[in-house]
Protein backbone atom coordinates (compact mmCIF):
# COMPACT_ATOMS: atom_id res chain seq x y z
CA UNK A 1 0.00 0.00 0.00
CA UNK A 2 1.49 3.26 -1.26
CA UNK A 3 2.49 5.82 1.80
CA UNK A 4 0.19 8.47 1.64
CA UNK A 5 2.66 11.33 2.57
CA UNK A 6 4.58 10.22 -0.73
CA UNK A 7 2.95 13.18 -2.55
CA UNK A 8 4.28 15.58 -0.35
CA UNK A 9 7.79 14.08 0.91
CA UNK A 10 9.15 12.26 -2.88
CA UNK A 11 8.08 14.40 -5.76
CA UNK A 12 9.29 13.62 -9.15
CA UNK A 13 10.32 16.15 -11.76
CA UNK A 14 11.46 14.52 -14.29
CA UNK A 15 14.25 12.27 -13.72
CA UNK A 16 15.04 13.22 -10.72
CA UNK A 17 13.52 13.22 -7.43
CA UNK A 18 12.97 15.77 -4.34
CA UNK A 19 12.21 14.44 -1.42
CA UNK A 20 12.42 15.47 2.36
CA UNK A 21 12.60 13.95 5.70
CA UNK A 22 11.56 15.27 9.61
CA UNK A 23 15.14 15.62 10.48
CA UNK A 24 16.33 18.18 7.83
CA UNK A 25 15.27 21.35 6.63
CA UNK A 26 12.25 21.93 3.61
CA UNK A 27 13.55 23.64 1.11
CA UNK A 28 11.25 26.52 0.35
CA UNK A 29 11.41 25.49 -3.21
CA UNK A 30 10.17 21.73 -2.83
CA UNK A 31 7.02 23.52 -0.90
CA UNK A 32 6.51 25.23 -4.28
CA UNK A 33 6.13 22.92 -6.37
CA UNK A 34 4.49 19.80 -4.18
CA UNK A 35 2.15 23.21 -4.14
CA UNK A 36 2.18 23.19 -7.91
CA UNK A 37 2.04 19.63 -8.55
CA UNK A 38 -1.16 18.82 -5.94
CA UNK A 39 -3.15 21.66 -7.16
CA UNK A 40 -2.68 23.39 -3.67
CA UNK A 41 -2.07 26.48 -1.77
CA UNK A 42 1.71 26.63 -0.51
CA UNK A 43 0.18 27.67 3.45
CA UNK A 44 -2.64 24.60 2.55
CA UNK A 45 1.39 22.51 1.84
CA UNK A 46 3.24 23.68 4.73
CA UNK A 47 0.51 23.28 6.99
CA UNK A 48 0.18 19.38 6.22
CA UNK A 49 4.33 19.27 6.37
CA UNK A 50 3.98 20.52 9.42
CA UNK A 51 1.02 18.18 11.05
CA UNK A 52 3.77 15.23 9.36
CA UNK A 53 6.60 16.53 12.01
CA UNK A 54 8.40 18.93 9.43
CA UNK A 55 9.21 21.20 11.95
CA UNK A 56 12.19 23.27 9.90
CA UNK A 57 10.52 24.57 6.73
CA UNK A 58 12.28 27.12 4.87
CA UNK A 59 9.50 30.42 4.30
CA UNK A 60 10.25 33.37 2.73
CA UNK A 61 10.07 37.09 4.33
CA UNK A 62 7.15 37.29 2.06
CA UNK A 63 3.52 36.51 2.16
CA UNK A 64 3.45 32.69 0.43
CA UNK A 65 1.52 33.21 -2.78
CA UNK A 66 -2.18 31.89 -2.84
CA UNK A 67 -0.95 29.53 -5.89
CA UNK A 68 1.63 28.40 -7.81
CA UNK A 69 1.97 28.42 -11.61
CA UNK A 70 3.93 24.68 -12.55
CA UNK A 71 6.74 26.41 -14.55
CA UNK A 72 7.34 28.63 -12.34
CA UNK A 73 7.54 26.64 -9.40
CA UNK A 74 10.27 25.45 -11.58
CA UNK A 75 12.54 28.57 -11.41
CA UNK A 76 13.71 27.67 -8.15
CA UNK A 77 15.58 24.74 -9.55
CA UNK A 78 19.46 24.88 -9.12
CA UNK A 79 21.59 24.46 -11.74
CA UNK A 80 23.52 21.87 -10.30
CA UNK A 81 24.02 17.83 -11.19
CA UNK A 82 21.65 16.40 -8.76
CA UNK A 83 18.40 17.68 -8.04
CA UNK A 84 18.86 21.06 -5.35
CA UNK A 85 16.85 24.35 -4.61
CA UNK A 86 17.79 27.93 -4.24
CA UNK A 87 17.49 28.81 -1.04
CA UNK A 88 15.12 31.28 -0.33
CA UNK A 89 17.33 33.65 2.03
CA UNK A 90 19.97 33.73 -0.42
CA UNK A 91 19.97 36.54 -3.02
CA UNK A 92 19.36 35.02 -6.53
CA UNK A 93 22.69 34.69 -8.51
CA UNK A 94 22.70 35.83 -11.56
CA UNK A 95 23.83 32.49 -13.39
CA UNK A 96 20.91 30.62 -11.37
CA UNK A 97 18.45 33.51 -12.96
CA UNK A 98 19.77 32.83 -16.71
CA UNK A 99 19.41 29.25 -16.57
CA UNK A 100 16.05 29.32 -14.94
CA UNK A 101 15.18 32.02 -17.87
CA UNK A 102 16.57 29.63 -20.21
CA UNK A 103 15.28 26.33 -19.21
CA UNK A 104 11.79 27.95 -19.24
CA UNK A 105 11.90 29.82 -22.36
CA UNK A 106 11.64 32.99 -20.77
CA UNK A 107 13.65 36.37 -20.95
CA UNK A 108 16.14 37.79 -18.10
CA UNK A 109 13.19 40.54 -16.76
CA UNK A 110 10.45 38.13 -16.71
CA UNK A 111 12.14 35.05 -14.79
CA UNK A 112 13.42 37.97 -12.05
CA UNK A 113 9.60 38.93 -11.52
CA UNK A 114 8.81 35.68 -11.20
CA UNK A 115 10.83 34.72 -8.66
CA UNK A 116 10.51 38.10 -6.84
CA UNK A 117 6.91 37.19 -6.49
CA UNK A 118 7.68 33.54 -4.96
CA UNK A 119 10.09 35.61 -2.54
CA UNK A 120 13.12 35.15 -3.80
CA UNK A 121 15.04 38.40 -3.54
CA UNK A 122 16.95 39.63 -7.65
CA UNK A 123 19.47 42.01 -6.94
CA UNK A 124 19.88 43.61 -10.52
CA UNK A 125 20.75 47.10 -10.70
CA UNK A 126 18.57 48.01 -13.73
CA UNK A 127 15.79 46.59 -15.29
CA UNK A 128 16.96 43.14 -17.64
CA UNK A 129 16.56 42.40 -21.10
CA UNK A 130 12.59 41.65 -21.51
CA UNK A 131 13.96 39.39 -24.58
CA UNK A 132 14.51 36.07 -24.08
CA UNK A 133 17.76 34.47 -25.32
CA UNK A 134 19.48 30.79 -24.24
CA UNK A 135 22.66 31.95 -25.02
CA UNK A 136 22.58 34.11 -22.12
CA UNK A 137 24.27 31.31 -19.80
CA UNK A 138 26.78 30.96 -21.93
CA UNK A 139 27.72 34.93 -22.03
CA UNK A 140 28.99 34.53 -18.49
CA UNK A 141 30.48 30.98 -18.41
CA UNK A 142 34.52 32.21 -17.67
CA UNK A 143 36.03 28.80 -17.04
CA UNK A 144 34.78 25.83 -19.25
CA UNK A 145 35.99 23.69 -16.57
CA UNK A 146 34.52 21.24 -14.48
CA UNK A 147 31.50 23.54 -12.64
CA UNK A 148 32.84 26.16 -14.38
CA UNK A 149 33.31 30.13 -13.20
CA UNK A 150 30.59 32.69 -13.46
CA UNK A 151 30.05 36.62 -13.54
CA UNK A 152 27.83 37.39 -11.42
CA UNK A 153 26.00 40.44 -10.70
CA UNK A 154 28.42 44.10 -11.27
CA UNK A 155 31.09 41.57 -12.69
CA UNK A 156 33.59 42.69 -15.36
CA UNK A 157 34.05 40.87 -18.42
CA UNK A 158 37.09 41.52 -20.35
CA UNK A 159 37.28 42.52 -24.10
CA UNK A 160 38.95 38.47 -24.45
CA UNK A 161 36.15 37.41 -22.61
CA UNK A 162 34.43 39.28 -25.07
CA UNK A 163 36.00 38.05 -27.76
CA UNK A 164 35.59 34.20 -26.91
CA UNK A 165 32.52 33.93 -25.96
CA UNK A 166 31.64 35.31 -29.85
CA UNK A 167 33.56 32.85 -31.62
CA UNK A 168 32.35 30.06 -29.29
CA UNK A 169 28.65 31.59 -30.03
CA UNK A 170 29.77 32.52 -33.98
CA UNK A 171 28.47 36.07 -33.58
CA UNK A 172 29.71 39.38 -33.48
CA UNK A 173 31.47 40.54 -30.68
CA UNK A 174 29.40 43.69 -30.52
CA UNK A 175 26.50 41.56 -30.36
CA UNK A 176 27.95 39.78 -26.77
CA UNK A 177 29.44 43.34 -25.17
CA UNK A 178 25.62 44.97 -25.69
CA UNK A 179 23.79 41.92 -23.75
CA UNK A 180 26.38 41.56 -21.02
CA UNK A 181 26.00 45.39 -20.56
CA UNK A 182 22.06 44.60 -20.40
CA UNK A 183 22.77 41.88 -17.80
CA UNK A 184 24.54 44.12 -15.42
CA UNK A 185 27.87 43.13 -16.60
CA UNK A 186 30.78 45.91 -16.66
CA UNK A 187 33.43 45.66 -19.77
CA UNK A 188 36.35 47.73 -19.97
CA UNK A 189 34.94 49.94 -23.24
CA UNK A 190 31.56 51.33 -23.61
CA UNK A 191 29.73 49.40 -27.25
CA UNK A 192 28.94 51.79 -29.55
CA UNK A 193 26.76 51.15 -32.48
CA UNK A 194 29.23 51.65 -35.20
CA UNK A 195 31.37 48.82 -33.17
CA UNK A 196 28.96 46.00 -35.02
CA UNK A 197 30.73 46.74 -38.82
CA UNK A 198 34.32 47.26 -36.99
CA UNK A 199 34.37 44.03 -35.23
CA UNK A 200 32.42 42.09 -38.32
CA UNK A 201 36.32 40.93 -39.57
CA UNK A 202 37.73 38.84 -36.75
CA UNK A 203 41.33 39.33 -38.31
CA UNK A 204 41.03 43.21 -38.46
CA UNK A 205 42.49 43.32 -41.97
CA UNK A 206 43.54 46.53 -43.42
CA UNK A 207 40.95 46.25 -46.57
CA UNK A 208 38.18 45.85 -43.39
CA UNK A 209 39.62 48.76 -42.00
CA UNK A 210 39.52 50.52 -45.02
CA UNK A 211 36.16 49.99 -46.40
CA UNK A 212 34.56 50.66 -42.79
CA UNK A 213 36.87 53.95 -42.92
CA UNK A 214 35.36 54.49 -46.30
CA UNK A 215 31.97 53.86 -45.22
CA UNK A 216 31.69 55.24 -42.48
CA UNK A 217 34.01 58.91 -43.03
CA UNK A 218 36.08 58.18 -40.53
CA UNK A 219 40.21 58.03 -41.05
CA UNK A 220 41.61 54.75 -41.44
CA UNK A 221 43.73 55.34 -37.84
CA UNK A 222 40.62 56.07 -36.22
CA UNK A 223 39.14 52.57 -36.91
CA UNK A 224 42.00 50.82 -35.88
CA UNK A 225 42.37 52.90 -32.49
CA UNK A 226 39.00 51.55 -32.36
CA UNK A 227 39.79 48.15 -32.65
CA UNK A 228 42.49 48.57 -30.17
CA UNK A 229 40.18 49.74 -27.31
CA UNK A 230 38.13 46.92 -28.09
CA UNK A 231 41.06 44.46 -27.46
CA UNK A 232 40.69 43.28 -31.63
CA UNK A 233 42.71 42.12 -33.82
CA UNK A 234 44.05 45.16 -36.11
CA UNK A 235 46.57 45.55 -38.66
CA UNK A 236 49.69 46.59 -37.95
CA UNK A 237 50.40 49.02 -40.82
CA UNK A 238 47.88 51.82 -41.66
CA UNK A 239 48.14 54.09 -44.68
CA UNK A 240 48.20 58.14 -44.39
CA UNK A 241 46.44 58.48 -47.82
CA UNK A 242 44.65 56.13 -49.26
CA UNK A 243 45.23 55.06 -52.72
CA UNK A 244 42.11 54.49 -55.17
CA UNK A 245 43.49 50.78 -55.53
CA UNK A 246 44.20 49.90 -52.29
CA UNK A 247 41.16 47.85 -52.12
CA UNK A 248 41.54 45.96 -55.03
CA UNK A 249 44.95 44.79 -54.89
CA UNK A 250 44.60 43.88 -50.45
CA UNK A 251 41.50 42.08 -51.89
CA UNK A 252 42.11 37.86 -52.29
CA UNK A 253 40.04 37.98 -55.68
CA UNK A 254 40.71 41.37 -56.18
CA UNK A 255 36.94 43.16 -56.46
CA UNK A 256 38.08 44.73 -53.65
CA UNK A 257 36.22 42.90 -51.06
CA UNK A 258 36.68 40.19 -48.35
CA UNK A 259 38.40 37.98 -48.31
CA UNK A 260 41.47 40.06 -47.56
CA UNK A 261 44.68 39.64 -48.19
CA UNK A 262 46.42 37.03 -45.52
CA UNK A 263 49.31 38.77 -43.95
CA UNK A 264 52.45 36.60 -44.08
CA UNK A 265 54.91 37.60 -41.81
CA UNK A 266 57.38 34.69 -42.54
CA UNK A 267 57.59 34.43 -46.31
CA UNK A 268 55.74 37.37 -47.17
CA UNK A 269 52.93 37.81 -49.99
CA UNK A 270 53.02 35.58 -53.15
CA UNK A 271 54.97 36.95 -56.69
CA UNK A 272 51.42 35.47 -57.83
CA UNK A 273 49.24 37.70 -56.61
CA UNK A 274 51.13 41.01 -57.33
CA UNK A 275 50.96 39.80 -61.14
CA UNK A 276 47.33 39.56 -60.77
CA UNK A 277 46.83 42.53 -59.07
CA UNK A 278 49.05 44.46 -61.46
CA UNK A 279 46.96 42.87 -64.76
CA UNK A 280 43.89 44.18 -62.77
CA UNK A 281 45.06 47.26 -61.83
CA UNK A 282 47.43 48.06 -65.39
CA UNK A 283 49.43 48.56 -62.95
CA UNK A 284 53.41 47.42 -63.26
CA UNK A 285 54.21 44.55 -61.01
CA UNK A 286 56.76 46.64 -58.90
CA UNK A 287 54.77 49.41 -58.51
CA UNK A 288 52.20 46.80 -56.99
CA UNK A 289 54.92 45.93 -54.76
CA UNK A 290 55.59 48.76 -53.90
CA UNK A 291 52.30 50.07 -52.68
CA UNK A 292 51.40 46.28 -51.08
CA UNK A 293 54.40 46.64 -48.85
CA UNK A 294 53.50 49.90 -47.98
CA UNK A 295 50.41 48.56 -47.14
CA UNK A 296 52.14 45.76 -44.76
CA UNK A 297 52.31 43.29 -47.37
CA UNK A 298 56.25 42.57 -48.06
CA UNK A 299 57.51 40.63 -51.12
CA UNK A 300 60.40 38.48 -49.87
CA UNK A 301 64.12 39.99 -51.01
CA UNK A 302 64.79 36.49 -52.89
CA UNK A 303 61.72 37.36 -55.26
CA UNK A 304 62.60 38.67 -58.91
CA UNK A 305 59.76 41.33 -59.85
CA UNK A 306 59.36 40.93 -63.79
CA UNK A 307 58.80 44.30 -65.86
CA UNK A 308 55.80 43.55 -66.81
CA UNK A 309 52.82 41.22 -65.82
CA UNK A 310 52.41 38.15 -68.03
CA UNK A 311 49.21 35.53 -68.21
CA UNK A 312 51.98 32.92 -68.80
CA UNK A 313 53.94 33.51 -65.59
CA UNK A 314 50.59 34.18 -64.02
CA UNK A 315 49.34 30.47 -64.57
CA UNK A 316 52.75 29.35 -63.89
CA UNK A 317 52.79 30.69 -60.70
CA UNK A 318 49.52 29.41 -59.90
CA UNK A 319 50.67 26.07 -60.22
CA UNK A 320 53.63 26.14 -57.17
CA UNK A 321 53.17 25.95 -53.79
CA UNK A 322 56.49 27.00 -52.88
CA UNK A 323 57.47 29.96 -51.43
CA UNK A 324 60.96 32.13 -51.59
CA UNK A 325 62.37 30.33 -48.80
CA UNK A 326 61.80 26.81 -50.11
CA UNK A 327 63.43 24.40 -52.52
CA UNK A 328 61.83 23.56 -55.96
CA UNK A 329 62.79 20.31 -56.75
CA UNK A 330 62.47 18.29 -59.34
CA UNK A 331 58.99 16.93 -58.89
CA UNK A 332 57.57 20.24 -58.48
CA UNK A 333 58.78 21.67 -62.02
CA UNK A 334 57.61 18.09 -63.18
CA UNK A 335 54.32 18.99 -61.57
CA UNK A 336 54.12 22.79 -62.68
CA UNK A 337 55.09 21.21 -66.49
CA UNK A 338 52.29 19.18 -66.45
CA UNK A 339 49.82 21.60 -65.33
CA UNK A 340 50.95 24.46 -67.67
CA UNK A 341 51.94 22.50 -71.14
CA UNK A 342 55.54 23.53 -70.50
CA UNK A 343 58.90 21.66 -70.86
CA UNK A 344 60.61 20.96 -67.60
CA UNK A 345 63.05 23.10 -68.82
CA UNK A 346 61.09 26.53 -69.47
CA UNK A 347 59.79 25.69 -66.20
CA UNK A 348 62.88 25.34 -64.43
CA UNK A 349 64.32 28.47 -66.16
CA UNK A 350 61.43 30.63 -65.50
CA UNK A 351 61.27 29.62 -62.19
CA UNK A 352 64.63 30.62 -61.51
CA UNK A 353 64.39 33.68 -63.15
CA UNK A 354 61.39 34.70 -61.27
CA UNK A 355 63.85 33.90 -57.89
CA UNK A 356 63.32 30.91 -56.58
CA UNK A 357 66.12 28.07 -55.88
CA UNK A 358 65.98 25.08 -57.67
CA UNK A 359 69.10 23.10 -55.93
CA UNK A 360 68.53 19.80 -57.68
CA UNK A 361 71.25 18.98 -60.26
CA UNK A 362 69.20 17.99 -62.38
CA UNK A 363 69.23 18.25 -66.52
CA UNK A 364 65.51 19.56 -67.16
CA UNK A 365 64.08 17.60 -70.39
CA UNK A 366 62.66 19.89 -72.78
CA UNK A 367 60.29 17.86 -74.21
CA UNK A 368 56.52 19.29 -73.47
CA UNK A 369 53.76 16.65 -71.95
CA UNK A 370 49.72 16.53 -72.04
CA UNK A 371 48.80 19.37 -70.11
CA UNK A 372 46.83 17.73 -67.03
CA UNK A 373 43.81 19.42 -65.06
Amino acid sequence: MPNSTEPLTRIRIGRDVSWIEPARRVPYGHVLYAAASLGRGPAAVVSELTALGFADIELPEVPLPLTVDPDDALLPKADTYNLSWLEVGTPVPLRHLLAAAGRQGLSPADAARRLTALGWTVPASHPLPETPDPRDIVLIRTDPRGNGEWLDWGGEASSGHVRKVARTLRCNPHTVATRLIALGIRLPYTPEPADERILEDPEGALGHVLTVAQETGRRPADIVARLSELGASRPGTVPDVREPDDLVILSENLDGRAPWLERNNVVGVRLHHILRAALATRRSPADIAERLDTLGHWLHENANVPATADEEDIRLLATVDRSFLDGVHLEHVLHSASRTGRSPADVAARLTALGYRLPDEVDYPEVRGAVRG
